[in-house]
């Protein structure tokens, strides 16, 4: 099986690298894998809550995840226990790798929040993808990370930000 198959599985478990290390894998239900894109539904993976002041992340919470092979971003669709809409949240990554039963995404600390109604866009962690030394060590994908993150901002902002995930 290549790299980037599109034969479907069912179930894949997706592993999410951060500075080359596991940051956490979690099992996820497949949607969709076009050859470009694999959509996948998880269960919100932390046993806790997560509040960032502006959304919580909490059990019960259902994600719909979209990653690309060729752009530098994952959109998550975040939606409560009940099916509301609470919003999308967005990791700048390197393209996404399936391989087998696994679907393997690098974290590059930089985030975007999208509300549900569109009116909070909220850039995140900027100052942690300064510390990760990134743009020194690898400015070729830094400068690909800085401009996923203006892309989805502007999107989110002024553009057809739900077309991405039709």
């Amino acid at each position: 099986m290549s790299g980037n198959s599109t034969e479907p599985t069912g179930e894949l478990e997706v592993v999410l690298l951060k500075a080359g290390r596991t940051k956490i894998r979690y099992p996820a239900r497949l949607l969709g894998d076009d050859g470009v894109r694999v959509v996948v539904r998880a269960d919100w993976a932390s046993p806790g809550v997560r509040d960032f002041g502006f959304v919580r992340f909490e059990p019960g919470d259902v994600f719909t995840e979209y990653y690309w092979r060729d752009r530098w971003y994952a959109v998550k669709e975040v939606r409560d226990a009940r099916g509301g809409l609470k919003g999308w949240y967005c990791d700048i990554t390197r393209p996404a790798v399936r391989s087998g039963g696994e679907l393997v995404v690098e974290d590059l600390d930089l985030d975007l929040w999208r509300s549900a109604d569109g009116t909070a866009v909220v850039r995140l962690d900027e100052d942690e993808f300064a510390d990760s030394g990134l743009p020194t060590t690898d400015p070729e994908a830094a400068a690909a990370a800085l401009a996923a993150l203006d892309e989805l901002e502007l999107l989110a902002k002024e553009g057809d930000f739900t077309a991405l995930l039709s």
